[in-house]
Protein backbone atom coordinates (compact mmCIF):
# COMPACT_ATOMS: atom_id res chain seq x y z
CA UNK A 1 0.00 0.00 0.00
CA UNK A 2 2.79 2.39 0.91
CA UNK A 3 4.49 1.96 -2.47
CA UNK A 4 1.24 2.44 -4.40
CA UNK A 5 0.56 5.67 -2.53
CA UNK A 6 3.98 7.10 -3.31
CA UNK A 7 3.77 5.99 -6.92
CA UNK A 8 0.46 7.80 -7.40
CA UNK A 9 1.75 10.94 -5.70
CA UNK A 10 4.97 10.88 -7.74
CA UNK A 11 3.64 9.91 -11.16
CA UNK A 12 0.06 11.21 -11.26
CA UNK A 13 0.35 14.30 -9.04
CA UNK A 14 4.07 14.94 -9.81
CA UNK A 15 4.92 15.56 -6.17
CA UNK A 16 8.68 15.23 -6.75
CA UNK A 17 8.57 18.09 -9.28
CA UNK A 18 6.96 20.50 -6.81
CA UNK A 19 8.91 23.70 -6.27
CA UNK A 20 7.06 24.70 -3.07
CA UNK A 21 9.67 24.77 -0.33
CA UNK A 22 9.10 27.88 1.78
CA UNK A 23 6.96 28.15 4.90
CA UNK A 24 4.21 25.58 5.14
CA UNK A 25 3.65 25.33 1.37
CA UNK A 26 5.07 21.82 1.02
CA UNK A 27 2.98 20.46 3.91
CA UNK A 28 -0.21 22.11 2.67
CA UNK A 29 0.25 20.81 -0.87
CA UNK A 30 1.07 17.31 0.41
CA UNK A 31 -2.15 17.26 2.44
CA UNK A 32 -4.16 18.55 -0.51
CA UNK A 33 -2.68 15.93 -2.86
CA UNK A 34 -3.35 13.12 -0.37
CA UNK A 35 -6.97 14.29 0.01
CA UNK A 36 -7.40 14.43 -3.77
CA UNK A 37 -5.88 10.96 -4.15
CA UNK A 38 -8.19 9.47 -1.51
CA UNK A 39 -11.31 11.10 -2.97
CA UNK A 40 -10.33 9.85 -6.41
CA UNK A 41 -9.91 6.31 -5.11
CA UNK A 42 -13.31 6.38 -3.38
CA UNK A 43 -15.16 7.40 -6.55
CA UNK A 44 -15.79 4.10 -8.33
CA UNK A 45 -18.42 4.89 -10.98
CA UNK A 46 -15.64 5.45 -13.52
CA UNK A 47 -13.89 2.13 -14.18
CA UNK A 48 -10.64 3.75 -15.28
CA UNK A 49 -7.45 3.99 -13.29
CA UNK A 50 -6.52 6.84 -11.01
CA UNK A 51 -4.85 8.79 -13.81
CA UNK A 52 -7.96 8.53 -15.97
CA UNK A 53 -10.19 9.61 -13.11
CA UNK A 54 -8.00 12.64 -12.40
CA UNK A 55 -8.03 13.64 -16.07
CA UNK A 56 -11.79 13.21 -16.31
CA UNK A 57 -12.31 15.33 -13.18
CA UNK A 58 -10.20 18.04 -14.84
CA UNK A 59 -12.26 17.91 -18.03
CA UNK A 60 -15.77 17.29 -16.70
CA UNK A 61 -17.13 19.57 -13.97
CA UNK A 62 -20.08 17.29 -13.18
CA UNK A 63 -17.72 14.37 -12.60
CA UNK A 64 -15.53 16.62 -10.43
CA UNK A 65 -18.55 17.58 -8.32
CA UNK A 66 -19.50 13.91 -8.02
CA UNK A 67 -15.97 13.06 -6.86
CA UNK A 68 -15.95 15.85 -4.28
CA UNK A 69 -19.36 14.91 -2.82
CA UNK A 70 -18.21 11.48 -1.68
Amino acid sequence: MENQCHWVLDVIYREDESRARTGHNAENLCTTRALAMNLTRLETSNKRGIEGRVKRAGWDNTYLEKTLKI
